[in-house]
């Protein structure tokens, strides 16, 4: 089994260590594992592909290239210059410190990246570890990716849905705010939606008078709807989210022709 991983942390990051852990035992000892991953931070670029602009690569060891790009970017380059003699059967990306549930996952690189394999055709997998206070007292507060991530990627690859329509299925999991030992289990979720909690701005000034903005995030314990991801997520459970990147508001199509039309 082929696998390619990538973040949008960086190549060094802690969650990309967990991830090629998880990766491994899934391709086995017979496998391969081949990281592609940004030179540096990617965190909120979402989708976002370097398309007016050049990417630097570096081999920095076996099967293992950075690219000052985006995690799709990163797909990209696994893609179409790294794996050149064949796709990988499965694209991986995350770990990401820090949880990509709820409207986090419309700004993800994490999930961009995943975004782009599924329209490349490939299954892929987006992870992430929620933080909180009772991840910060922990010696890694990777513990519960690390723990459970490996037999809940393979219990996907083996029973997952993967279709083949213009819009392929991707998945987003993310592993709960505490030690793997108190994981409460996981449950199969939609999207929840903070009401209270948004992205803002702060200005600040340099020495020489000019201003800055700095994007701000809002709480990320903030409780969504009963039995959606974050929502779980708090709960102590992992959640798997089936995703498509179709942003058609299907719902509301019968509706909007009958008023145009």
């Amino acid at each position: 089994m082929r696998i390619l991983i990538t973040n949008d942390d960086g190549i060094n990051a802690a969650g990309l260590a967990v991830l090629q852990e998880i990766a491994e035992s899934l391709a086995g000892p017979t496998g391969e594992v081949w990281t592609v991953a940004p030179a540096f931070e990617q965190s909120g670029v979402g989708h976002c592909i370097s398309y007016s602009r050049p990417m630097l690569t570096a081999e920095l060891g076996p099967r293992r290239v950075a690219v000052e790009g985006s995690p799709a970017d990163c797909v990209l380059a696994g893609l179409y210059d790294v794996l050149t003699d064949g796709r990988p059967d499965l694209i991986l990306s995350g770990v990401n410190r820090g949880n990509n549930s709820a409207e986090n996952a419309l700004y993800s690189g994490t999930l961009g990246g995943a975004m782009e394999g599924a329209l490349q055709g490939i299954p892929a997998i987006g992870l992430s570890q929620f933080m909180g206070p009772r991840t910060s007292c922990l010696d890694d507060p990777f513990d519960a990716a690390r723990q459970h991530g490996p037999a809940l990627v393979r219990k996907l690859w083996e029973k997952g849905i993967w279709d083949d329509g213009p819009y392929r299925v991707f998945y987003s999991i993310n592993f709960p705010p505490v030690a793997g030992a108190d994981v409460a289990g996981t449950r199969v979720a939609p999207m929840g939606y903070r009401t209270d909690s948004f992205f803002t701005t702060e200005a600040t000034h340099s020495p020489s008078g000019k201003k800055f903005l700095w994007v701000k995030g809002g709480p990320q314990h903030t409780a969504t709807a009963p039995g959606t991801d974050a929502a779980l997520n708090l709960e102590g459970y992992i959640s798997v989210t089936p995703m498509r990147a179709d942003l058609t508001a299907h719902d509301v199509l019968d509706s909007l022709k009958t008023a145009i039309e």
